[in-house]
């Protein structure tokens, strides 16, 4: 569901996040893989601030692995990340992977503990990302059978639920809600390609080129074995590419219908694995700005 952020809610959201930041001991960083910049909190450091970070870079499977690798690498030299993992939505493996990132990243507390005579108790964890990006699911994949308590709650202090994974980790039962950078238009159009807000948000027409020129740039071969289009269809202006991929789906001069069948076709996969977010060094190279 689309939340219409005002200032507001943002008040809200980073007083809320801040308050349960105090109760844990460690805060999970949810980002989504094939948007490792445009779905993050544009004040995300400043909230967190210095307590301990695991980044993880959800929905691997659906980014370019390649890309997604490259991520990992650039979040784990970030100071205030200490660890970045990515997480398949279809491996369950890389939830025990998470897991023991965890735990390591604990492991001189717990062990300060034990110095002291005193039995370690379990490590208090908390998720913060923006909505849509896999909050819910990461905390059942946790939890395994256990299904996790979802929903709008407001987060308090005094009387606040823990989830219990086994032995060693105890979970803010409700994640941490945070809002994207939207008044970007370059990113309001990622996270709609993606399918993180709803599609009435933004032109249809605006969403499909901006994809069309991201793949014409890195996935060419892709369009072209897809919608068999021919390589000189790439070398002119992109709403020319729209206008020809309209014909050739058979959709007259409704290129509305059009900008939505590329759309879904590139959500649902058709198209391949794929990332909008370029590391800084490669953006660079391209040319692209970090969120491009």
């Amino acid at each position: 569901m689309l939340i219409q952020w005002f200032p507001g809610h943002m008040a809200k959201a980073k007083r809320e996040a801040l308050e349960k930041l105090k109760l844990v001991d460690l805060v999970i960083e949810l980002l989504d893989a094939r948007l490792p910049v445009s779905s993050r909190n544009p004040l995300i450091d400043d909230i967190i601030g210095n307590k301990p970070r695991l980044i993880v870079l959800n929905k691997a499977d659906l980014a370019d692995k390649t890309a997604t690798k490259e991520w990992v690498e650039y979040f784990k030299q970030d100071k205030k990340a200490q660890r970045a993992v990515s997480m398949s939505t279809l491996n369950n493996k890389d939830v025990e992977n998470i897991k023991k990132e965890l735990k390591e990243m604990m492991a001189h507390k717990t062990q300060a503990m034990i110095n002291k005579g005193v039995k370690p108790r379990a490590i208090r964890l908390m998720i913060l990302g923006i909505p849509n990006v896999g909050k819910s699911t990461l905390i059942n994949k946790l939890m395994q059978k256990n299904r996790a308590q979802t929903g709008n709650r407001p987060g308090v202090t005094k009387g606040q639920q823990w989830l219990k994974i086994g032995g060693d980790f105890e979970l803010l039962d409700t994640p941490g809600i945070l809002w994207p950078k939207f008044e970007d238009q370059l990113i309001g159009q990622k996270l709609a390609l993606t399918g993180a807000i709803k599609d009435t948000v933004f032109h249809k027409d605006d969403v499909a080129l901006f994809a069309l020129r991201h793949f014409m740039q890195h996935y060419p071969g892709r369009l072209q074995a897809f919608y068999k289009v021919d390589e000189k269809d790439f070398e002119g202006a992109v709403p020319d590419l729209l206008m020809e991929l309209t014909t050739k789906l058979r959709f007259g001069e409704d290129y509305s219908r059009a900008s939505e069948k590329i759309i879904f076709d590139i959500r649902g996969g058709k198209l391949g694995p794929y990332t909008l977010d370029q590391v800084p060094v490669k953006a660079a190279e391209t040319g692209e700005g970090l969120a491009e």
